[in-house]
């Protein structure tokens, strides 16, 4: 990590540190007070907002290890988020399972469904390796729809409002917290995956699977590892969805919602975990700023502008990236942050 001018790494360990100096630490301080104190100032539909900005991140930061940094296109991350939300709710609504045992249960089955269909991916990439993914996404949906008895069917599953101990997640306060408590875990689990030899072995595969094999790198052996690890992600995502909506429907998993997360990937920047963050704000905050400006095109012009331009607004979003800004925000961000550490020698730079 590049620092400012006049501060230096002493040891190794200043040098591997997430947050290497008291700035970054006061920072982080600053975030979280400001993070955790929004239930205090913002409206319940704010909240609601935010909470489901945290779950996106959670399911794109496992798209992010496995796309941005293993390499292996995933089209189906959306089906992967059904089989955490059905697991984790038919172990809390219909085997009384506790919530905080019925989340890992769901995240597991995700990271195993994750297994199973990146097997493929031992023999197969590029193209092939989307059709692949996308088809796996519709067997899962399809799987689920036909085991009415257990999963509802298409008619959907009601599930119990989530309860640690004696605290009931039923207000929009308290699921706000834990969202944000996991999305923060989960971000933090994500940066420092990248920075082990499971994550360096993830890299060089995606630069060049050839090369990463010559030196002695099991390509079977991390690309499962990142499927299961991305699925799993997802599985936590897609669990937290269903029980924060207290229902769990298909209709929640739709297959766009994969195209969108590669969507976020490719704005905020791939292979980066601020990148995901980035990404998903970005988007989230244009999906609020089409429900205002909707209703004013739908009076202006006509109903159907209103009806489609939040589809042609994140289409355009992401060709306008891929054209001027491949590397997304969070190169443009480092980028600006990198002019000022050296300032007032940016010129240098």
């Amino acid at each position: 990590m590049a620092l400012y001018s006049g501060t230096f790494h002493e040891n190794y360990a200043q040098d591997m540190a997430v947050f290497p100096t008291k700035l970054h630490w006061g920072l982080l301080i600053i975030f979280l007070i400001l993070l955790f104190t929004c239930p205090l100032f913002f409206s319940d539909r704010i909240l609601t907002i935010l909470t489901m900005i945290g779950i996106t991140i959670i399911s794109v930061h496992g798209l992010n290890i496995l796309v941005g940094y293993c390499g292996q296109i995933s089209m189906g991350h959306a089906g992967f988020m059904a089989v955490g939300g059905y697991t984790s709710a038919i172990l809390y609504a219909k085997l009384s399972f506790p919530f905080w045992a019925a989340l890992p249960c769901g995240a597991l089955a995700a990271g195993i469904a994750g297994l199973f269909f990146g097997l493929p991916s031992l023999k197969i990439k590029g193209f092939y390796l989307i059709m692949a993914t996308i088809a796996a996404h519709f067997i899962i949906i399809w799987a689920i729809i036909q085991l009415y008895g257990l999963t509802g069917g298409a008619d959907g599953l009601s599930v119990p409002r989530p309860r640690i101990g004696a605290i009931m997640l039923g207000t929009k306060t308290n699921y706000f917290y834990l969202v944000m408590v996991l999305a923060c875990l989960a971000t933090l689990i994500a940066h420092n995956i990248v920075r082990t030899r499971a994550g360096r072995a993830f890299i060089a595969i995606r630069d060049n699977d050839l090369a990463a094999e010559v030196m002695g790198i099991s390509l079977w052996s991390y690309k499962l590892q990142a499927f299961f690890i991305g699925c799993v992600f997802a599985g936590v995502a897609g669990a937290l969805l269903v029980h924060y909506i207290s229902f769990a429907s298909t209709d929640q998993f739709p297959f766009m919602d994969s195209v969108w997360y590669l969507g976020m990937l490719i704005v905020g920047g791939m292979g980066s975990t601020g990148g995901a963050i980035f990404g998903v704000v970005a988007l989230k905050l244009l999906d609020e700023l089409v429900t205002v400006i909707g209703p004013i095109l739908s009076a202006a012009v006509a109903p159907q502008a209103a009806a489609s331009v939040a589809i042609m607004s994140h289409g355009l979003i992401i060709i306008i990236f891929l054209i001027f800004e491949p590397r997304g925000l969070y190169h443009r961000w480092e980028m600006i942050k990198n002019y000022f550490r050296l300032w007032p020698f940016s010129h240098q730079e």
